[in-house]
């Protein structure tokens, strides 16, 4: 399934966003992608399947928000406390990231036609370096979009981002890039 899925809304779909709109819009919407195993045990399939199921729902949701005028969405896709789960359950979701992220490649006319750039956060290092060398053509292919920003989380707690926020800042302040 494509990353921004292309059509027409359902009458419901146009008659909930008419109500939607009808209020402020936010500028910047975030998502967790949480409950996909439990979708899974709750319908009798594999888990890769919720998985596989789920990312079909964030790209209906990321339809949403283009319709809705939302510029900016950031999806927490895999938290680095994933890697705990077990290896089978780990190695779908790295195939399906490779899957994804080579299907993002393949639709960079639609990209461009949104206006879509995206930005992959997290540490980047700990995915296996097929899936860096996707994330890092994604995101060159699109660094000069800025209609909408879709911002990936792969592989990152918030208390990683704190300390590496706070370690970049101290090297900004050694090379006398920002004042203490």
């Amino acid at each position: 399934m494509s990353w921004i899925r292309e059509g027409e809304l359902t009458i419901i779909e146009r008659f909930c966003a008419n109500i939607i709109k009808a209020g402020p819009m936010p500028k910047h919407v975030a998502f967790i992608m949480d409950g996909n195993r439990r979708y899974a045990q709750k319908c009798h399939v594999e888990r890769q399947q919720g998985h596989s199921q789920g990312f079909d729902k964030l790209a209906q949701t990321l339809r949403w928000c283009l319709n809705l005028g939302i510029r900016e969405v950031t999806v927490y896709a895999f938290s680095i406390e994933n890697f705990k789960r077990s290896k089978e359950e780990v190695d779908g979701l790295m195939d399906l990231a490779r899957q994804k992220f080579s299907r993002l490649l393949e639709e960079q006319e639609n990209l461009k036609k949104h206006g879509v750039c995206i930005r992959v956060l997290g540490d980047l290092p700990l995915l296996p370096v097929d899936i860096q060398e996707l994330i890092a053509q994604a995101v060159l292919a699109t660094r000069n979009y800025n209609k909408c920003f879709l911002n990936v989380c792969f592989a990152y707690t918030s208390r990683h981002e704190i300390s590496n926020a706070v370690r970049e800042m101290a090297w900004g302040v050694e090379q006398g890039l920002l004042e203490p």
